[in-house]
């Protein structure tokens, strides 16, 4: 068992991960046995993928594809989606099973085309990954335009997916899934692009309250939705477009997405990924850290503060000697 502790007394706050404290949670890693057949992810079912012209959402396309699944691609970059619906055909080897509809995820009449295209040629949706998403910079205070663009594609975009699919998913006989694309910056919020972290967060929360929803919706129990949160992923949101070899601390979106695909096979809705810089643990220890600056009264951001910022690295430091 892995625990989790919360100091009321000072300035310095115990490892969440430090044996014999107080509040505790359980995070069974089950086996995933590759030979059984998975009631969404096999042969035959259907896979939607928006923002699916490269990146994250090309290698997801590719690997359902691998798996025997119909891929229905959407994404705002025409040129690029063409590119990506003609590598999934390939490994498919049958172009019939690949479904490429240019969509703008920000515009409900592109969504609602788009969902009536997937139904119209497969009449079912197994897998809907929701994983459009820009970063355009806006701070807190400029950049209004960006705010509303970030916020059209990331936040909206996604919504407008949800609303128009999930009505459909939830009535169906076999079992579906929602996967939302996050970030670790909606959860730890660094400083340096405050509309792309709100976006972020807000898809957290988002994805949260749509589980909840699925659970207690009489006809919702048999689809579930998961917050699949990349780790450093080397991708045209993080140079990958720009040329130049991929940095040794970033994993390759194939990477991400067979990760993914594990964690979402063993059930989990946190799908937190780690790549070649950062850790589980670590992410774990980053991510209490900001759970504390509410529930302990720092201020805000705390582990980027003057104040605070050796104490937040003498926290790593302990965290992570227990561990090793």
């Amino acid at each position: 068992m892995t625990t989790i502790s919360v100091s009321t007394n000072g300035s310095r706050r115990p490892s969440p991960l430090r044996p014999n404290s107080s509040f505790a949670f359980e995070n069974p890693i089950a086996p995933v046995d590759d030979a059984a057949v998975h009631p969404i992810l096999h042969s035959g079912r259907v896979a939607v993928i928006t923002g699916a012209a490269s990146g994250i959402g090309a290698a997801a396309a590719v690997e359902f594809a691998k798996l025997g699944m119909k891929v229905a691609l959407a994404d705002v970059n025409e040129d690029q989606l063409r590119a990506a619906g003609e590598e999934v055909a390939k490994v498919s080897g049958d172009p019939s099973n690949v479904l490429v509809v240019p969509t703008d995820v920000s515009k409900i009449e592109d969504v609602v085309r788009f969902r009536d295209r997937v139904y119209e040629a497969w009449g079912e949706v197994a897998v809907l990954m929701n994983n459009a998403g820009i970063s355009s910079k806006g701070t807190s205070w400029d950049g209004l335009d960006a705010w509303h663009k970030v916020f059209d594609v990331n936040l909206f975009g996604v919504l407008n997916v949800q609303q128009t699919f999930v009505q459909s998913m939830i009535y169906q006989e076999n079992a579906a899934a929602i996967i939302n694309t996050g970030s670790k910056q909606g959860i730890t919020n660094p400083p340096g692009n405050a509309a792309y972290n709100a976006s972020k967060a807000a898809v957290k929360s988002l994805t949260e309250s749509l589980a909840h929803e699925l659970r207690e919706h009489p006809a919702g129990n048999n689809t579930t939705a998961h917050l699949f949160i990349p780790g450093w992923t080397w991708t045209g949101l993080t140079g990958a477009g720009k040329g130049g070899e991929k940095p040794a601390g970033a994993w390759t979106a194939q990477e991400t997405v067979l990760y993914m695909i594990d964690k979402f096979r063993e059930g989990k809705f946190y799908i937190l990924v780690p790549d070649n810089e950062t850790r589980k643990e670590l992410d774990q220890l980053r991510i209490m850290w900001t759970a504390g600056d509410v529930a302990e009264g720092r201020p805000a951001l705390s582990r980027w503060h003057k104040d605070y910022k050796a104490l937040f690295e003498e926290y790593i430091r302990d965290g992570l000697a227990q561990l090793d």
